[in-house]
């Protein structure tokens, strides 16, 4: 048994990539109001659909020969776990009348099966668009939650869905940012990075968290979106500035990690607040 219990197969070992299930489960579930057994029903589900991720790449990376075959029972072992735990949460949802639900699920297919095309051609590293895309199909969290909550469809769970995407969007293509400044001050770091070349390096993740701020601000200040809602991605915004400016020379990929978690756990906050 200890041989099937390795927590680099059951558990995803990028731990930044929590924040991008919890913080859309979390909106949804504050949206919605009310946490009913439904609502734990649709979090197990989801967990586990995020968790099982892990050991299905580990055994992809086995076939693919990039990992020992020695890897196999131990992730058969956790995909039949999760898998499991999936069926059963889903089912529960059906019984209670939530099968709509169910369909969030199927933008992830085309994306994990795209991911794992990338593993099995050791290509997965340093792929923006396809955890753009990844975040994206989390982020269908949110809704879920949000419908969940309610007990019934609602149009706006589209919102949350498009505001947690845009959230981690752009977080993603800030820590690319973060992570290149790193690389590129290590290879001259007597030369350092100068205001012109800090400034065209973060051009991307400026643009993008620019783009969240000023249309939350347009949103709220017709009435089409709660009037604050801007003042999340104002922290967002006002990180990736800061970071422009300051280059992460000599930080430690843990560093920006932490920073990064720090950053969208203060946004999730801002946003169930700002959204009540």
């Amino acid at each position: 048994m200890q041989s099937y219990l390795r927590r680099q197969i059951a558990l995803p070992q990028d731990h930044g990539s929590w924040v991008f299930i919890l913080s859309p489960l979390l909106v949804g579930l504050f949206a919605g109001g009310r946490f009913t057994a439904a609502s734990l029903a649709l979090v197990i589900a989801a967990m586990a659909a995020f968790l099982i991720r892990q050991p299905v790449t580990m055994a992809v990376k086995a076939y693919a020969g990039r990992r020992p075959r020695t890897d196999l029972p131990a992730a058969r072992f956790w995909i039949i776990l999760y898998g499991t735990v999936i069926l059963l949460a889903l089912g529960y949802l059906i019984v209670r009348g939530f099968t709509y639900v169910l369909f969030l699920a199927v933008p992830g297919a085309p994306v994990f099966a795209w991911h794992l095309i990338l593993v099995s051609k050791r290509a997965e590293r340093r792929q923006a668009g396809v955890e753009i895309l990844a975040t994206g199909v989390l982020a269908l969290a949110a809704p879920a939650a949000y419908w969940v909550g309610l007990g019934h469809y609602a149009a706006e769970g589209w919102w949350l869905w498009l505001w947690t995407w845009l959230q981690s969007s752009g977080s993603i293509v800030y820590a690319y940012l973060r992570l290149e400044q790193r690389e590129r001050a290590a290879l001259s770091p007597s030369k350092g990075l100068t205001r012109s070349e800090g400034w065209q390096m973060g051009q991307r993740a400026f643009l993008y968290t620019s783009f969240n701020l000023a249309l939350a601000l347009i949103l709220g200040w017709i009435h089409f979106q709660p009037q604050w809602i801007f003042l999340p991605f104002l922290v967002q915004w006002a990180e990736t500035v800061w970071g422009v400016t300051h280059p992460a020379v000599g930080w430690k990929p843990t560093a920006i990690g932490i920073r990064q978690l720090i950053v969208s756990t203060l946004w999730t906050i801002l946003f169930i607040l700002c959204w009540r």
